[in-house]
């Protein structure tokens, strides 16, 4: 199974939500996945209910050396997750320095979490420091999603070559998918920005389309997923149908 980490340069893209909503969709598929949030605003945290308690963060992996395994929390919905909190946010300021700080989750994952072989995903922050590339650099494969405004379609242009100076710099290739989100079908906009991803793109960039969706953004405030929130909305029905697409397409392979 891959590590896919779910980036984008530029906020309000529905990161957070995509990862989310995909991986309790694979939870529910019994694929056991793990979602790992990386962002010192620590959304996907607080989304999924979860005590933002900083001796069991992320966090502590990165300051105190903790071993991951032992910062993994459980989700009714089967869901695993390793929390953040806002004291993240000093990782950065800390360890800019240090030498390999930016392999350090790399390591970390294989040593203690390739055995199990499950699908794990990582929240970015929407910023391009230390959390962002230990999170790529840790991916096999990365997930942008990208709101359908035109200033989001600058940001995927940006990670795309974020990923061809990886690459270069650590001699493997980073592969990626872009899912449109925000669609708005009564909007002209929305149609011609996904015509033009996938004209750039082409199959880099997922079929499935997210739908404005009320229930989308109403779950986290409960702490839930869309599934557990709304399981007949619209927001359900497309994290359903696009996990299931990145299934068939061997993403998280």
């Amino acid at each position: 199974m891959a590590t896919i980490a779910v980036f984008n340069q530029k906020g309000g893209v529905g990161k957070t939500t995509s990862t989310l909503n995909i991986a309790s969709a694979l939870a529910a598929l019994e694929r056991n996945p793990l979602a790992i949030d990386l962002d010192p605003q620590a959304h996907l945290t607080h989304s999924l209910g979860v005590d933002q308690a900083t001796s069991n963060g992320i966090s502590s992996f990165f300051r105190d050396e903790r071993s991951l395994l032992d910062l993994v929390q459980y989700r009714p919905s089967g869901l695993r997750v390793i929390p953040a909190h806002s004291d993240l946010s000093k990782i950065d300021a800390l360890s800019g320095k240090t030498r390999n700080v930016a392999s350090r989750l790399r390591e970390g994952l294989s040593e203690h979490l390739a055995k199990e072989n499950v699908p794990i995903l990582i929240d970015c922050c929407p910023m391009l420091g230390i959390l962002s590339l230990n999170a790529i650099i840790s991916s096999d494969k990365v997930l942008i999603p990208v709101s359908a405004d035109f200033l989001s379609m600058q940001g995927v242009q940006k990670v795309v070559a974020l990923l061809d100076v990886l690459q270069g710099r650590f001699g493997r290739r980073f592969d990626f998918m872009v899912v449109l989100t925000r669609f708005d079908s009564r909007r002209k906009l929305s149609f011609s920005i996904f015509d033009k991803l996938k004209e750039k793109f082409g199959e880099k960039v997922a079929d499935t389309r997210i739908m404005e969706n009320v229930s989308l953004a109403e779950s986290p405030a409960y702490g839930r997923d869309v599934f557990a929130h709304a399981p007949s909305s619209q927001g359900a029905k497309d994290y359903f149908a696009l996990t299931h697409e990145l299934i068939e397409k061997g993403f998280f392979y």
